[in-house]
């Protein structure tokens, strides 16, 4: 009962201002580590939902014209980065000799969109649960380090909010950690950050049409329907500009809806992924996502 109610009250907090990002998935892993999720199963189904909401709900906040031109400002950099990531697994694969199939998951999720392009590239290599877990699990743990460490970097270095909502939707990995520490960053780099990663969210699509192709299997490629309803929402804004007070009253629930998500995705945090995922794959991951970090930074610092 305790449980319950102590769950019941951070879920709560989570929707107050007092609580940003980045200690709102700190109180859901205290949760799940400390004393368990006592609704588990319903966290599991709503944490999806919440954040798949709360970026449609963040597309009403931001200009087309914008979202379009940092699109394509980024375009290079997000394809050479995603490049540099699979070549970095390649390569430092043959030293820690990870499974193929794992070494390809994680890459995927490094390079795109974590959970999200790790779920997608998987049933196109016939990927066991055993290599999506500790994909999975992989991705989180380093998910969780950015999500406290991005920003206070980026604060360290002075970045400009378009700066450091480029390079955080660069080399995080899951969209919900993006967001998360763009929120904490400032309210411009949030809007870049989202438009960016989701921009490369779509390089899903295109990779999954790859592997398929290359391992004969026939998997239906389909786009997530929060990226459909994001780019709508904005195409919303533009069209009926008359409409910006209720605008940015939905733009501002999304985002507090988007600091529940973050606190209910720690709290279906198993231990058990962490385990799964092995030191060395944890390692591998690491040192990747380090050097795409390190690399993308230079670039931005130097030519944005």
């Amino acid at each position: 009962m305790l449980a319950r109610i102590i769950y019941i009250l951070f879920a709560v907090l989570s929707l107050t201002p007092w609580i940003n990002a980045p200690i709102a998935l700190l109180l859901g892993l205290l949760v799940a580590f400390v004393m368990g999720n006592p609704f588990v199963d319903v966290s599991k189904k709503a944490s999806k939902k919440v954040l798949q909401w709360s970026i449609i709900g963040l597309g009403f906040g931001l200009q087309l014209n914008s979202a379009f031109e940092v699109s394509k400002d980024a375009f290079w950099l997000t394809l050479g980065t995603i490049v540099f990531v699979f070549v970095s697994v390649y390569l430092f694969n043959k030293f820690f000799k990870l499974p193929v199939k794992t070494a390809k998951l994680i890459a995927s999720g490094t390079a795109i969109c974590g959970g999200s392009a790790i779920a997608a590239i998987a049933p196109t290599i016939n990927a066991e649960n055993k290599d999506i877990s500790i994909a999975m699990g992989t991705v989180f743990i380093l998910n969780a380090i950015a999500l406290f460490l991005f920003p206070l970097i980026g604060k360290g270095l002075e970045m400009t909010d378009m700066q450091f909502g480029l390079w955080s939707a660069v080399a995080i990995h899951d969209t919900s950690s993006v967001v998360g520490a763009a929120q904490a960053y400032s309210e411009e780099a949030l809007k870049l950050a989202t438009t960016i990663k989701l921009s490369r969210a779509l390089w899903i699509i295109p990779l999954t049409l790859l592997f398929s192709f290359l391992n004969k299997s026939q998997v239906k490629i389909t786009v997530p329907y929060f990226i459909v309803g994001f780019i709508l929402t904005m195409l919303i804004a533009y069209a009926f500009p008359a409409g910006e007070k209720v605008y940015d009253v939905v733009s501002s629930i999304a985002k507090q809806l988007l600091v529940l998500a973050l606190f209910l995705i720690g709290s279906v945090m198993d231990i058990k992924d962490v385990k799964k995922a092995g030191s060395k794959s944890i390692l591998l991951g690491s040192l990747v996502w380090i050097l795409v970090s390190v690399l993308s930074l230079f670039l931005i610092m130097k030519f944005y």
